[in-house]
């Protein structure tokens, strides 16, 4: 991915999955307080991780995108992610959005009893995501409960017993989860829905690496040895776009970068990034950004 100057971002490799380790090695186990409008063009792009996430939205709505759907997050809601599961952040306005990553492992050591009893089922099954509304009382327990984790980062000195009342915090959220999830393991569905999103990760990956040149569908859907039509499905159900809206969205992210770190020309940074034309790429450009190139440049 194109990072850009100022910002916060995710940094990815190139399957998308995350690659900054969160927390301590033996500890694994990380805090953040973000405003999702703070991020390069107001989102936190596509990644996944193998650690669990936790987030919870103290003011606006966060729009989240994760196994295919659009979820949106107002003010008090949470939200769980599990491990594995391709997502991204969006904002409209200045999203605050304190948020916990870690690894399983934090809980239990893998072939153990604790893990194979009580995390492995939430891991294996089909449980993308799950919404905490303060309205329903189990999961008004677990935002209190991360509330409570969160006040620990605000309030508490290092010599404290953080690192203990931490791990007796995350299992109770862990039981409330084990409890209340509907833990079916689907094996069938499962695994479709991984092998979609390997194939939305290797198209997106062909899109980065080949953006400069002409791209057809047929060539984006044989990146990853299958149909236009699947291709098309793929793309709309993993990111609610086709594959040639992402290649001009993706397209356009390069050349805002490419406007505001260089001093290259606009006709030159259009062709740069795959554009046909100027006047094309302008038109674009203002349609994703609301103002032209030019003053894209200016303002930034």
């Amino acid at each position: 991915m194109k990072p850009q100057q100022n910002y916060p971002q995710i940094i990815t490799d190139e399957t998308f999955q995350e690659t900054v380790q969160h927390g301590l090695e033996n500890f694994p186990f990380c805090y953040y307080l973000e405003d999702v409008w703070d991020f390069d063009f107001h989102c936190i792009d596509w990644h996944w991780h193998h650690d669990l996430e936790f987030i919870y939205v103290t003011h606006g709505t966060a729009i989240c995108f994760a196994d295919g759907q659009s979820i949106q997050l107002p003010q008090d809601f949470g939200m769980f992610i599990n491990s594995g599961v391709l997502h991204r952040y969006e904002a409209a306005s200045s999203v605050l959005l304190p948020n916990i990553v870690f690894s399983p492992t934090l809980l239990a050591e893998e072939n153990s009893l604790l893990y194979e009893k009580y995390i492995a089922p939430i891991l294996s099954s089909h449980t993308p995501f799950q919404i905490f509304s303060p309205e329903i009382p189990w999961q008004k327990k677990i935002l209190d409960l991360l509330k409570q984790i969160f006040s620990l980062y605000e309030t508490m000195e290092k010599n404290e017993k953080k690192e203990l009342y931490i791990i007796q915090i995350v299992w109770q959220i862990w039981e409330l989860l084990f409890d209340c999830l509907p833990l079916t393991i689907q094996l069938s569905e499962t695994k479709n829905s991984r092998n979609a999103q390997a194939r939305l990760q290797i198209m997106m990956q062909y899109i980065h690496d080949h953006y400069q040149s002409p791209l057809t569908l047929e060539e984006i859907a044989s990146s990853a040895l299958i149909g236009k039509s699947s291709a098309l499905q793929i793309f709309q159900s993993g990111i609610h776009l086709s594959p040639v809206a992402y290649l001009i969205q993706y397209r356009l992210d390069c050349a805002a970068h490419l406007l505001h770190t260089t001093e290259k020309s606009i006709s030159l940074i259009a062709e740069e990034t795959g554009f046909s034309s100027t006047g094309y790429f302008c038109r674009k450009f203002k349609q994703r950004y609301n103002i032209s190139p030019g003053e894209y440049r200016k303002k930034h």
